[in-house]
């Protein structure tokens, strides 16, 4: 019983692969894997953007317009909408001058959680708590 700590780390962008994708996409399955779990047990994902990962973070995608398919946006719109925590490296911002004011957030959607970033030691604060720790 108790508490099951994740954290899901996005080290590349979305550029040429699925990997940052994936890595929200099961982020925000948690809560499909609740229903499994027995009484009193939880799962507690962390989104983290780390390294080159950071690039796909930026507010105006239009790759539904444009390839017909979800931006990495509107998957980060719906992890603050479900209260997921995402925490963005800010070093990692600084390295690439990505200015806070561009990361997306979900407030349009009624959604309260917003992005928080962090510096990396946070982050790896939050990987050495969680029980299992994915990198994509």
């Amino acid at each position: 019983m108790g508490d099951v700590k994740c954290a899901f780390i996005v080290q590349r962008p979305q550029y040429k692969g699925e990997t940052s994708r994936l890595a929200m996409t099961h982020a925000l399955a948690y809560q499909t894997v609740e229903i499994l779990l027995e009484d009193g047990e939880t799962v507690t994902p962390t989104l983290c953007f780390v390294g080159e990962g950071v690039l796909g973070l930026s507010k105006g995608q239009k790759a539904m317009e444009m390839y017909g398919i979800t931006s990495s946006e509107s998957h980060i719109k719906n992890c603050l909408l479900v209260d997921l925590d995402v925490f963005v490296c800010k070093e990692d911002l600084e390295k690439f001058g990505i200015p806070e004011s561009t990361l997306p957030d979900a407030e349009d959607m009624g959604a309260e959680k917003q992005i928080r970033v962090v510096p990396f030691a946070e982050i790896q604060k939050a990987m050495e708590e969680a029980k299992h720790v994915l990198f994509f």
